[in-house]
């Protein structure tokens, strides 16, 4: 199994049987032509920085057999422009309660969210401190105007994961992601949880990460 990070809280994971994309927004440009397969695409929330539409229809056009989960309102959007999603996931795949965080007084809609869960080995929350389960490898979002790193390295120790790898964190810049990264493999270490903080682009696998 390999993890690709493109950025922000886009994540491309290549499973043994299958291939999912979760994300794909407009903090990062996702290179379509690196994208080879495409199983399942998800999406958690309908905000731009997780949902690209114009993405979504060159993804559904260039791999017209992937299944597209996502929230009621991403469904809506798609259908006008010829896309087909369903708010019910896949085999192999479950969605747990993972509300978005408050985040209307900043001047965006909260949304309704999804949070996924992918081959019982990956968990993907959308903007989400409030959940509370999560598979081996959690997908954490680190920081933004709704979530502090104080609060998702909170979480994170007392959910458990074998694995953290870090998104939603374009927020920092590359000083601080840089610094932050360090003390959260120092922490997570302490607590037997391997954190992979991956640069824009970068891949790692399971194997390198110990964890089968």
């Amino acid at each position: 199994m390999k993890i690709t990070k493109y950025g922000h809280s886009c994540i491309y994971v290549e499973a043994v049987d299958s291939t999912a994309l979760f994300d794909p927004g407009v903090f990062y440009k996702l290179p379509i032509d690196d994208i080879s397969k495409l199983d399942h695409l998800f999406i958690t929330h309908e905000h731009p920085d997780h949902y690209d539409a114009e993405v979504v229809v060159v993804l559904a056009q260039k791999f017209p057999d992937a299944t597209i989960t996502a929230p009621q309102g991403v469904v809506g959007d798609l259908s006008p422009r010829g896309v087909v999603a369903s708010t019910t996931p896949p085999e192999g795949t479950a969605l747990f309660a993972s509300p978005h965080e408050y985040i209307e007084p900043f001047g965006a809609k909260t949304p309704e969210q999804i949070g996924v869960h992918f081959h019982n080995v990956f968990s993907h929350p959308g903007d989400s401190h409030s959940f509370t389960e999560t598979m081996p490898v959690l997908f954490l979002p680190i920081s933004g105007p709704w979530g502090t790193v104080v609060r998702a390295t909170e979480l994170a120790l007392e959910l458990q994961p074998k694995v953290v790898i870090p998104i939603h964190d374009w927020f920092l810049s590359e000083e601080a992601k840089a610094w932050t990264y360090a003390r959260l493999t120092e922490v997570f270490a302490e607590h037997r949880i391997q954190f992979a903080g991956l640069a824009p682009g970068e891949s790692i696998s399971l194997t390198d990460l110990d964890l089968l």
